[in-house]
């Protein structure tokens, strides 16, 4: 999770009393987004407190959780949350930081295992094609689905030729050959 892309060492950030984010590597103030994008780009950081020097990195990483759970990117089930707060105060609460740690490093390890079997069975073959005018036609319904989005310069209310149709549906038809045989090598 931890690859540094400018620095030595985790950048550090000032919290003031006025709940403001002070970035000290680029000289600016930043806000909760920012840290959660610094978070996702592999970014290491440090969130002291600018009158205690107290580190409250763990703090400012709940809130940007609470902060995407409230906007409705849920990840975290509710039983979860409930076994989680039910661990606080018991005699295992120690071991739960690196169990849930060597879980998420676990879980990511094979999320980019699955990632590159993927990739490779489709390197080299005919699906390769396929596979990415399939991720077009995934993009392209997914933009259709927002407001005023456009197809093509086009409005999604439009109606596409019969040969576009034709060719919609043996796309799928490819899609779900493709799926069987991706659950086919996770065997």
């Amino acid at each position: 999770m931890k690859k540094q892309n400018a620095g030595d060492g985790p950048v550090i950030i000032k919290k003031y009393a006025n709940r403001r984010l002070y970035n000290t590597e680029t000289s600016s103030y930043i806000t909760l987004e920012h840290l959660a994008a610094m978070t996702r780009e592999g970014r290491d950081f440090k969130v002291v407190d600018a009158k205690s020097e107290e580190d409250i990195t763990h703090n400012i990483l709940t809130q940007i959780i609470m902060e995407e759970e409230a906007r409705g990117q849920t990840m975290l089930p509710v039983n979860f949350l409930r076994q989680l707060i039910a661990m606080y105060g018991d005699s295992m609460q120690a071991m739960v930081p690196g169990y849930l740690e060597a879980s998420m490093d676990s879980f990511r390890r094979n999320h980019e295992q699955f990632k590159s079997a993927v990739e490779g069975a489709f390197a080299n073959s005919p699906f390769a094609e396929i596979a990415k005018r399939n991720m077009a036609m995934f993009e392209a319904a997914t933009q259709a689905f927002k407001p005023g989005a456009a197809v093509g310069g086009a409005k999604a209310t439009e109606t596409a030729p019969a040969s576009k149709d034709a060719e919609i549906a043996a796309l799928k038809a490819e899609l779900t050959r493709l799926h069987e045989k991706i659950e086919k090598l996770g065997d």
